[in-house]
């Protein structure tokens, strides 16, 4: 969350915003930013913090461990039209890495700002080649698109 707070200026420039869900009570969560996250991001977490405590959007998003009584890591990347297009769920051991989080939105715009005409291969990022899906790709992706790229 730290991570995410110290770019959240660059994912607002994305028009990001962010929701952190746990099942942590908003006590806690006031007590973890002050004493802990402040100390790593000046100002604290710049973006809400939700109470999931009886785990009901932990269970509609699929990341409630019902045994252990916990959420996992969840990241949801959500389009404005309410559409989960993409979503990485890790165990709590494991943290995420923002820039790939950054670099799934930056590619989702740019699939949505084309209409739908063009696709993104793996790796892609801003001003790289894309596909444009249809039958003269078809057996040509090769001459657009290579795994060293990524």
């Amino acid at each position: 969350m730290s991570a995410v707070a110290a770019q959240y200026q660059t994912l607002q420039e994305l028009g990001v915003e962010v929701i952190a869900v746990s099942v942590d009570s908003h006590f806690v969560h006031k007590i973890w930013n002050e004493v802990e996250l402040s100390k790593m991001v000046e100002g604290g977490i710049p973006f809400h913090m939700a109470s999931d405590q009886a785990g009901h959007v932990g269970r509609a998003y699929g990341v409630w461990d019902e045994t252990q009584g916990i959420e996992l890591r969840g990241r949801f990347i959500i389009d404005p039209d309410g559409v989960i297009q993409a979503m990485e769920v890790l165990t709590p051991p494991v943290g995420r890495k923002l820039a790939e989080t950054v670099r799934q939105v930056q590619a989702y715009q740019a699939v949505r700002a084309s209409g739908g005409k063009e696709a993104m291969p793996a790796g892609w990022e801003p001003g790289k080649p894309t596909l444009k899906p249809g039958p003269d790709l078809v057996g040509r992706v090769w001459q657009v698109w290579k795994p060293s790229m990524e």
